[in-house]
């Protein structure tokens, strides 16, 4: 009876939402962390592979790009380079391959807003961590093997992946859910929050529910502070209609997790149900969206930084979740 009521709820909230908008402040982003010079380039690899017509070519490549061919392409697997040009010279060959190359260079003729998103937020990270090491950053088209491959000297993004919602070419291995998160609004705030984990300390051998949410809870406030002006959606990956429902819900989903004590449940198979992917938190309601556990952790770290004028770096490097947890003095909005 209480799924009933709870799902009567988030469907009579969500639809008061779509009739009543609230406008959204206008937001400016700070000067001051903007004057720092970081010196990013995007290099648009899938250009300079695609135009590749014999195997000896990207022999140059790999020669330019040792890195690149070493951790993305994976280089030292096979028997020589020169196998390994052979095989990209042939799928790039491929009809569907090209296509796919051609359809991502109509969608992506140029990427200056990304290169500018991107660097606006590397200086954002830089103005917290001083310690932050610019990556070189490529694009590529992998032909839907990878779509972010990121580690602390390189990013590259797989272009492909971000291709319109509706377009003909769609990752063949994601789910309708988690596909529609793949399009280009979503890209630097995927990248950012995968930095946060470089700086998130927080202790996972809690092994509990609260844990888990609240280090999810510390990477979404870290992109929200690194990219301040993204509207929430593009970095939970929510639609704003579910964002919006959520926060009208807030009573209602804390009040599902306190009375059947949640909290500090360590069966993984329990804690995957509010923190994993899925299409919805059926156990609270089928109109709530997945990880609903995740949004709450990042509504208990914003009040645990709130409340207790935390900065951004020593908010990341508390390892102790319970702590926050209690410190945060987390009560959902009515």
């Amino acid at each position: 009876m209480k799924n009933r009521i709870l799902s009567t709820a988030f469907l009579i909230l969500i639809t008061l939402f779509t009739s009543c908008k609230k406008e959204k402040e206008e937001c400016q982003l700070d000067e001051d962390i903007l004057k720092a010079d970081i010196g990013l380039n995007i290099v648009r690899l899938e250009r300079d592979f695609f135009s590749a017509s014999k195997a000896e070519e990207f022999s140059y490549l790999f020669e330019n790009h040792p890195y690149f061919a070493e951790k993305y392409l994976l280089a030292d697997t096979y028997p020589s380079k020169e196998q390994l040009a052979a095989e990209l010279l042939a799928t790039h060959r491929d009809t569907l391959m090209r296509e796919l190359f051609d359809e991502v260079m109509i969608h992506y003729p140029d990427i200056k807003g990304l290169e500018t998103d991107l660097t606006n937020a590397f200086k954002y990270i830089k103005h917290y961590f001083p310690e932050f090491k610019v990556p070189k950053v490529y694009t590529f088209v992998s032909g839907f093997s990878s779509d972010l491959y990121i580690d602390e000297e390189m990013i590259v993004i797989g272009l492909d992946y971000f291709l319109p919602a509706d377009h003909r070419f769609q990752a063949p291995d994601l789910p309708e859910y988690i596909a529609k998160r793949y399009e280009a609004k979503y890209i630097v705030p995927m990248i950012v929050t995968a930095i946060s984990s470089v700086y998130n300390k927080t202790d996972l051998k809690q092994n509990s529910l609260v844990a888990e949410m609240i280090y999810y809870g510390k990477a979404y406030h870290f992109t929200k502070a690194i990219l301040p002006c993204t509207p929430d959606e593009y970095i939970i990956g929510y639609s704003s209609e579910e964002v919006a429902a959520c926060f009208d819900n807030e009573v209602l989903i804390w009040s599902y997790f306190v009375e059947n004590d949640l909290l500090f449940e360590t069966n993984p198979f329990e804690i995957r149900k509010y923190t994993g992917e899925a299409p919805s938190t059926v156990e609270i309601s089928p109109d709530a969206p997945g990880r609903v556990g995740r949004w709450l952790g990042w509504n208990i770290v914003d009040d645990y930084q709130f409340n207790n004028d935390v900065q951004l770096r020593e908010l990341m490097e508390e390892s102790d979740t319970e702590k926050i947890f209690k410190l945060s003095g987390y009560k959902p909005r009515p």
